[in-house]
């Protein structure tokens, strides 16, 4: 019931569209961001250095895991082989822990920059943000190094090839549950406890003022503003920041949870649950988890809202400066054009060897180009 569903003319338009749509604005949006960061010196801050790391792992499910999916409703069968099986598969899992944990980071980091005002001076830096993103990244693609060993082409009863696991159900449970604990289930926890100490701080208790104006404490500040560009957030910017953090994080819950729940069941039931479309609604949250975080950053932020609309601009005057560039020389290269015919009449590239009458080429050209006093010559239309 299944294969006959996902081969049908419906289901292969319906899910080639979402996936394709779903794909593309999250590609771009994930570009997006990071390029506004790399590029924008007041945007290099520890929050936006997480969210650069989340943006990474978004575009690397959308590509690993979105675009695979499109050849395989086109096609019906694996097209990429065994090496694409185990570095797709690889890809995928990476993406999706590394995008639980940065969310995880960023949600630390907010704790700590509110709750613990005067700490984040020393642990909120840009430098300090690198090197935990370092390591998150180097521990996960060491423990996603396990799923290499997991998987491997199949051959169904239709006859087509998959990429499906290679140990058994019973045997892939415990590592299912150990990876839905520690990246989803965890991280959802940590999170709704540090958002609700930062919700007392922010919204049931004044934000505290500092009276230490000491000359250290104004030379720490002013160097951790150069380097994250924390100066001048006022209550209502981090109030501001918080809610959008605390947003991709909900959506991060909510549109995960379909798809780790029909894992969970799947785990447990004699027979899988596999129906067509309810798998395409599951794959298309997680697709849809990575791709809208851009959208909320623009909704909610006016720091990146403007700096999506200067990368814009900065692109589209790149592109007319490209195109006046190539249009210029042609242009200038056109009176050049036009005048050699005539130098050419006036004797510039004559020949000089006599002619019937006994005149030089060159003479004949000087003599003819020379305009007479009783009937003036006009220039011909083809020189």
């Amino acid at each position: 019931c299944f294969t006959s569903v996902s081969q049908s003319l419906e289901y292969k338009t319906v899910s080639v569209f979402l996936v394709l749509l779903v794909c593309g604005v999250g590609i771009v949006g994930n570009v997006m961001v990071v390029l506004v960061v790399l590029t924008t010196r007041h945007m290099r801050t520890p929050t936006n250095c997480y969210l650069v790391s989340l943006a990474v792992a978004d575009l690397t499910v959308l590509v690993a895991a979105g675009l695979p999916n499109v050849s395989d409703s086109l096609t019906g069968t694996w097209i990429f082989g065994h090496a694409g099986c185990l570095g797709i598969t690889y890809l995928q899992y990476l993406g999706i822990n590394v995008s639980s944990c940065s969310i995880t980071a960023f949600t630390v980091e907010r704790y700590i920059a509110i709750c613990h005002p005067i700490r984040a001076q020393a642990v909120c830096t840009v430098s300090r943000a690198k090197r935990i993103l370092a390591g998150l990244w180097s521990c996960t693609c060491l423990y996603c190094m396990l799923w290499l060993f997991l998987v491997d082409i199949q051959v169904s009863q239709a006859g087509l090839l998959q990429c499906g696991y290679r140990v058994k159900r019973e045997l892939y449970l415990p590592i299912y549950l150990f990876d839905f604990t520690i990246f989803y289930v965890l991280p959802l926890l940590l999170a709704i406890v540090l958002y609700a100490l930062i919700a007392r701080i922010l919204y049931l208790s004044p934000l505290p003022s500092h009276p230490d104006t000491s000359t250290s404490t104004m030379g720490r500040s002013r160097r951790d503003a150069r380097e994250g560009g924390r100066a001048g957030r006022g209550p209502s910017s981090r109030r501001q920041v918080t809610k959008m953090l605390a947003v991709v994080v909900v959506l991060f819950a909510l549109l995960w949870m379909p798809y780790r729940t029909l894992v969970l069941i799947n785990s447990f039931l004699p027979a899988p649950y596999l129906d067509a479309w309810v798998l395409l609604f599951c794959r298309t949250c997680i697709y849809a988890n990575s791709a809208i975080n851009p959208l909320i950053y623009n909704l909610m932020s006016q720091k990146f809202r403007s700096a999506f609309r200067q990368l814009y601009r900065c692109r589209r005057t790149e592109g007319l400066l490209r195109t006046l560039s190539v249009v210029q020389p042609a242009v200038s290269a056109a009176p050049e054009a036009t005048a050699k015919p005539r130098g050419q009449i006036q004797g510039t590239g004559a020949d000089l060897s006599p002619g019937e009458d006994g005149r030089t080429h060159r003479e004949v050209g000087q003599r003819e180009d020379r305009p007479s006093q009783k009937t003036p010559v006009a220039s011909s239309p083809t020189v």
